[in-house]
């Protein structure tokens, strides 16, 4: 059984940082993929960031680039996604992910586990 648990959302004020951790259960492949995902309140789920399990390939969305940053720890099972700058924006319920086979297309793949949530709230 796969197990995805998200911590470390909580309320932050706008341009402050929050760092995301979601731990995995089980063993991974190199060739799978981890993402992180968020939905906003009336809003569709949105693609947010991913990372290969091995080798350097990441992913953001056009939105979180050059604020957000995702990586790993191969060791802990742990994914993170640091957040920077943070904007009101921001404010979802973020999910993380795993692909269930290879992934080739990180934006595209199909994520077939998914942790509880964690929301993040950015205030003024």
């Amino acid at each position: 059984q796969v197990q995805l648990v998200e911590s470390g959302g909580g309320l932050v004020q706008a341009g402050g940082s929050l760092r995301l951790s979601c731990a995995a259960s089980g063993r991974t492949f190199s060739s799978f993929a981890m993402g992180w995902f968020r939905q906003a309140p009336g809003k569709e789920r949105e693609f947010v960031a991913a990372i290969m399990w091995s080798g350097d390939r990441t992913s953001y969305a056009d939105s979180v680039k050059g604020r957000f940053t995702i990586s790993r720890d191969n060791a802990k099972n742990t994914v993170y996604l640091q957040m920077n700058s943070l904007k009101l924006e921001d404010t979802a319920v973020y999910y993380c992910a795993r692909t269930g086979s290879s992934a080739y297309d990180l934006r595209t793949a199909w994520y077939n586990y998914w942790g509880q949530g964690t929301q993040v709230t950015v205030s003024s």
